[in-house]
């Protein structure tokens, strides 16, 4: 069963979004919000009891805090569903890592293909992340390497090769150049948070929503880029003191 909560302050609109969850047997409703503030301080609670909660409907047009400025302020996000009348959020919304939107007034045929659509990918998340935890663990503990899933096979990528990788919405991008400078590319269906968690904090570093780049592959930083062989890879205002800060630990050892 996946746990979700909803933030909405329209009474309408939060009693729909309530009846819809109650009509679908694998969402449990911890809680619903009419405050923003409320749902922040209710995620941050479950976060760090260890119970994070699954999925997040939010509506954007909230009087305290905005749910995309929500988004922007969790560390640790669940996947998110917003609720708008208004279509014009979705590209920022890509940046945040929204997984889907609902267009006001939402049919339950709507709001079932979203769940469905989410209940496969956490699915296949877990499935993976247990994949890859196994087979690391049966590799002797080997930090060098990690193990993705490509199709119905799993490819090994050692950590050396990783030069950055790039967020395509529902796929992630691995960038690679072996010890005979050829380019590779490996396509798998992974969120980058969950890749992120398998990389090593002293190798890698997410610059963007949609990359994490490896310190060894850096050839030069601008700015607002960073130059990795021909590409440039964009530093994003949300990470730009966490790669700073980086950088100067680097420098200092």
């Amino acid at each position: 069963m996946l746990s979700c909560i909803i933030i909405e302050d329209e009474p309408l609109a939060r009693n729909l979004m309530e009846a819809y969850v109650k009509k679908v047997p694998q969402l449990n409703l911890l809680k619903s919000f009419s405050s923003t503030l409320a749902a922040l301080d209710f995620l941050r609670e479950k976060t760090a009891a260890g119970v994070p909660v699954d999925i997040l409907f939010s509506d954007i047009q909230m009087p305290e805090i905005t749910g995309i400025t929500l988004l922007k302020i969790l560390q640790k996000k669940p996947l998110v569903i917003l609720t708008t009348a208004y279509s014009e959020y979705a590209l920022e919304g890509y940046e945040l890592e929204v997984f889907d939107y609902l267009l006001k007034p939402i049919s339950l045929e709507r709001f079932l293909k979203a769940v469905e659509k989410a209940t496969i990918r956490l699915t296949q998340t877990v499935v993976q992340e247990k994949i890859v935890k196994e087979v690391t663990v049966n590799s002797a503990g080997s930090q060098g390497f990690i193990f993705v899933k490509d199709g119905t096979k799993l490819v090994k990528i050692r950590l050396n090769e990783i030069q950055y990788i790039e967020g395509l919405k529902d796929y992630v991008c691995i960038h690679t150049k072996d010890k005979d400078a050829t380019l590779k590319k490996i396509v798998t269906l992974q969120t980058m948070k969950s890749l992120e968690n398998q990389l090593s904090e002293s190798q890698f570093i997410r610059v963007h929503n949609s990359y994490i780049i490896a310190f060894d592959a850096i050839d030069a930083i601008d700015k607002e880029k960073i130059q990795i062989g021909k590409n440039f890879i964009p530093i994003s205002d949300t990470y730009r003191k966490a790669f700073k800060d980086f950088i100067e630990k680097k420098q200092v050892s």
